[in-house]
């Protein structure tokens, strides 16, 4: 039997992230290429790159620019007035720098949620909780609330995050909202155009919005002094030349993001038939992917692996499983015929073959 198990310690048992095919490829080298990768929730539509400029790769980013690109954030984001929009390689960087600049015993974390904000906290030395209710985290340290929630797309409204995050910093507090799944729904669900000043930061993710997680590029909104920490941790130069370049670009270019959502919305409704066909109940999601549960998960995500199809799995929920957006009929084929629905029943992963 096959040893499905990943060399390096970064295995199958451990569920913080999607992609990484290499991995795929060595624990199942027997599956077809091209592999289909739907275990992100990156946008399957990326932003068109365009020509570069040679100096975006020939010299140091400029300082000028960079705060060009942060302008074009804040403005992108509708950030208020009395905060600073910080640009970083990847939200991910400023979740394991911030409990490096907001010392915190107690964190909560609400529910079941992105695990790299609850593992950087406690590597720091915290003790993080999960919690069920939002009403839980008002006495903590130092709050997380993804929104909408990776993986399950739970939504918290804007007007409770900010009661939360004037409840915090009244003692002190800080409220984390990690909006990086955010740029797809209406404006009014984000915390960003109206945040109260002090116990509240906000974060955005670049990469997965437009399709370019490869670039390396998130941003903080967060009040002035946070705002200048996090400056000074990143150093003199937080992100590439192209970062800087095509984040610019693209994140003032709203047209882009609007005909993309229409796109994506066609794809998601596409996506979700094919998983109701194939007896998956929904556990919620949005338009970059769909969380889904069934008995015999395990096996299936192993048969779809087998096939060439990389899903996201989660051994704290065995039941689960999360399929991001095919956007080409020929990959919704793919994924169809694996589960054993149309034409190709003998590949059927539905009689657990």
């Amino acid at each position: 039997m096959h040893d499905h198990r990943i060399a390096g310690g970064r295995g199958l048992a451990e569920e913080a992230h999607g992609g990484n095919l290499a991995a795929a490829r060595k624990a199942f080298p027997q599956a077809p290429e091209p592999w289909l990768d739907l275990s992100t929730g990156v946008n399957p539509y990326s932003y068109p790159i365009g020509d570069l400029p040679a100096e975006a790769f020939t010299r140091l980013p400029d300082p000028v620019e960079l705060a060009g690109l942060e302008s074009a954030a804040a403005l992108a984001y509708d950030a208020c007035a009395g905060f600073e929009t910080v640009a970083a390689p990847g939200s991910q960087a400023i979740i394991a720098w911030l409990p490096h600049l907001l010392p915190a015993r107690r964190v909560g974390v609400l529910g079941f949620a992105y695990a790299e904000h609850a593992r950087s906290w406690r590597a720091s030395g915290a003790e993080v909780t999960v919690v069920d209710d939002l009403a839980a985290l008002a006495d903590k340290d130092v709050a997380v609330v993804v929104n909408p929630n990776n993986p399950d797309g739970r939504l918290v409204s804007a007007d409770d995050l900010r009661e939360l995050a004037r409840v915090l910093g009244e003692r002190g507090g800080q409220l984390i909202v990690d909006e990086a799944f955010m740029d797809f729904l209406p404006p009014g669900a984000s915390v960003v155009p109206q945040m109260p000043i002090g116990g509240i930061v906000a974060l955005r993710s670049f990469g997965k919005t437009y399709g370019l997680p490869g670039l390396r590029l998130g941003f903080a909104i967060a009040p002035e002094a946070l705002a200048g920490k996090l400056r000074r941790a990143l150093g003199c130069w937080p992100v590439s030349g192209a970062a800087v370049e095509i984040g610019t670009r693209a994140l003032a270019d709203p047209a882009w993001l609007g005909s993309t959502r229409r796109k994506l919305e066609a794809d998601a409704k596409a996506r979700d038939e094919i998983l109701a066909a194939a007896r998956l109940a929904p556990l919620g999601g949005g338009l970059l992917f769909q969380l889904v549960a069934r008995e015999d998960a395990r096996s299936l995500f192993e048969g779809l692996a087998k096939a060439g199809i990389w899903v996201r799995r989660f051994d704290a929920q065995p039941n689960w499983l999360r399929f991001g957006t095919p956007n080409r009929e020929s990959d919704r084929a793919r994924l169809r015929a694996a589960l054993g629905l149309g034409e190709r029943c003998g590949d059927s992963l539905m009689r657990g073959e």
